[in-house]
């Protein structure tokens, strides 16, 4: 590019070193640009040899044939089971209140036993048994019992009674007679005993008590000792009663 005759010395010189610089940065480019060319056939070249060894060295892998037959049928799930309901217990009567009275010590023992025995997994322990029962300990000679036995407790800091078992025992031992046997037999022996104003029920009912507590096992002798004790005119219908 041609300059005017007066363009300054300075400006000759500044343009012819641009032209100078922009033709360095154009060789510079262009084997860049060659460089490049190079590189990108090369790669090529090499991405195609890898291309064949590839498709040479992989095995044909024969794909599975699809069976014709239909698919198994799964068995059916299990219904689950309609929960059973709980079965339900009537509600059980609390056993009554004990004084300590002879007449009352044998049907007392015998409701507290029974209810422990239906409703045994109310309770976890033989103290809680205990407990329980000494709660109906509430008048006469079974409250001053009972209180007895927490004095003791709060004197040595155990509760001398540790079984039912135990707790059995001692309550025949205080409130049942010394010598049942014996009293039972002295009962049935003498004369003063005989059914007077009772049914024949309430008549056989403590007879059977008092046989249990004699220890009487023959049948014969149950027999002439219940007879002997009955009234006259029932004594004459069970003799007129036909045998079978």
């Amino acid at each position: 590019m041609s300059l005017p005759a007066d363009t300054p010395p300075a400006i000759t010189d500044a343009l012819g070193y641009l032209q100078h610089h922009l033709q360095e940065l154009t060789e510079c480019q262009n084997a860049l640009k060659h460089t490049i060319n190079a590189t990108f056939m090369g790669l090529t070249a090499q991405l195609q040899q890898l291309t064949q060894l590839i498709t040479v060295s992989t095995p044909t892998v024969a794909l599975p044939l699809i069976p014709t037959s239909p698919p198994p049928v799964s068995p059916p799930s299990p219904v689950p089971a309609t929960p059973s309901k709980q079965r339900t217990r009537p509600k059980l009567p609390s056993s009554p209140d004990f004084s300590g009275e002879q007449s009352s010590r044998r049907a007392f023992l015998n409701s507290c036993t029974l209810y422990l025995c239906l409703v045994l997994e109310q309770f976890t322990c033989d103290e809680e048994k205990i407990f329980w029962t000494l709660v109906f300990f509430k008048n006469g000679r079974a409250t001053k019992w009972s209180e007895n036995l927490f004095h003791q407790e709060a004197d040595t800091g155990i509760f001398l009674i540790r079984s039912w078992t135990n707790f059995e025992q001692q309550f025949r031992s205080q409130f049942f007679p010394v010598n049942a046997e014996a009293d039972a037999i002295n009962t049935l022996e003498g004369s003063s005993y005989y059914q007077g104003n009772w049914t024949v029920d309430d008549y056989l009912d403590s007879f059977l008590i008092l046989a249990s507590d004699a220890r009487y096992m023959d049948p014969r002798t149950l027999v002439v000792k219940f007879h002997c004790g009955l009234k006259l005119n029932v004594q004459s219908q069970i003799v007129t009663m036909p045998f079978r």
